[in-house]
């Protein structure tokens, strides 16, 4: 079988850690003949690194699908975007002082340094009276290990770079609408979310959903054969595909509704408990 995992949300736990748990029971799934992938909007060496330190070895769909990398380090699947559309929504961005705004490159993530003391006052300001919001904007210095460049518009002028992803993330429901429009208006992208606060732009042909049919293909493993675990907009196209999806217990409504099975959450090691039960008994029940 090939087994698809989302990463933030459900491999990882609260923290942003593989758990010793989660780690053995990939280890065993793999043991037992399993393919076990990652699927993310994170880059390959951001994946690759949380793996590297569970003591994991896994393919990677890297940026929603835009990029898939095998154990050896094998590139097998690369969808960029069309950095010269991208440009007017991107200089938009830019002007709006409640948006943040990566731009996933082959060479590293960047962001401007305007975003980076915007988000650092925005989580001062809601320090004391929204929490959660603070953990929020936290979480978004880990997604990524990220470039601070003055200018924003020197990525995109720069020929040798080539964009695969475009994350906005905004506490500002109203104007993260006004950009999920903008870029849902051109008919080569595509439009997810990873988290209500933000939505993540690829190409059209870049999702998580095709990126699994690839990596199954290229195993010789039939789609019905293929188990994914998520918990967020951006892994609905794999739900879309899979011959069995899983929720988290911690997963949008959205996402629980197209499950086949609902798990524990990711800081109950939700994902050990699938793989666990996949070992131990060769198949999964049905909800």
């Amino acid at each position: 079988m090939l087994i698809a995992l989302d990463m933030d949300g459900t491999l990882l736990n609260s923290s942003g850690q593989i758990s010793q748990r989660n780690k053995e029971a990939i280890v065993e799934a793999q043991e037992a003949g399993h393919v076990v992938a990652i699927a993310t909007g994170r880059a390959y060496k951001d994946a690759y690194e949380l793996l590297a330190k569970a003591g994991i070895a896994c393919p990677v769909i890297g940026l929603n699908g835009a990029m898939i990398t095998l154990i050896d380090g094998t590139v097998i699947s690369d969808i960029p975007l069309n950095k010269q559309a991208l440009i007017p929504i991107l200089q938009w961005v830019r002007e709006q002082p409640d948006l943040y705004c990566e731009i996933y490159t082959n060479e590293a993530v960047y962001v401007g340094l305007h975003n980076r003391e915007h988000l650092e006052a925005l989580a001062n300001d809601v320090s004391e009276q929204h929490r959660d919001l603070k953990r929020i904007v936290e979480k978004q210095f880990q997604q990524a290990r990220v470039t601070y460049v003055q200018n924003l518009s020197d990525v995109w002028n720069n020929e040798s770079l080539v964009f695969y992803k475009v994350l906005v993330f905004s506490l500002n429901p109203s104007r993260l609408k006004d950009a999920s429009v903008k870029f849902e208006a051109f008919s080569e992208l595509t439009v997810t979310s990873s988290h209500p606060n933000n939505i993540e732009v690829n190409h059209q042909q870049a999702t998580k959903g095709k990126a699994v049919k690839k990596l199954a293909s290229y195993y010789g493993i039939d789609l019905a054969d293929t188990i994914v675990v998520g918990d967020s907009h951006n892994d609905l196209s794999m739900f879309a595909v899979a011959g069995y999806r899983i929720a988290m217990g911690n997963a949008s409504n959205e996402v629980k509704k197209q499950a086949d099975f609902i798990t524990v959450t990711n800081d109950e090691d939700g994902v050990a408990g699938v793989l666990e039960e996949l070992v131990r008994n060769g198949c999964l029940a049905k909800r």
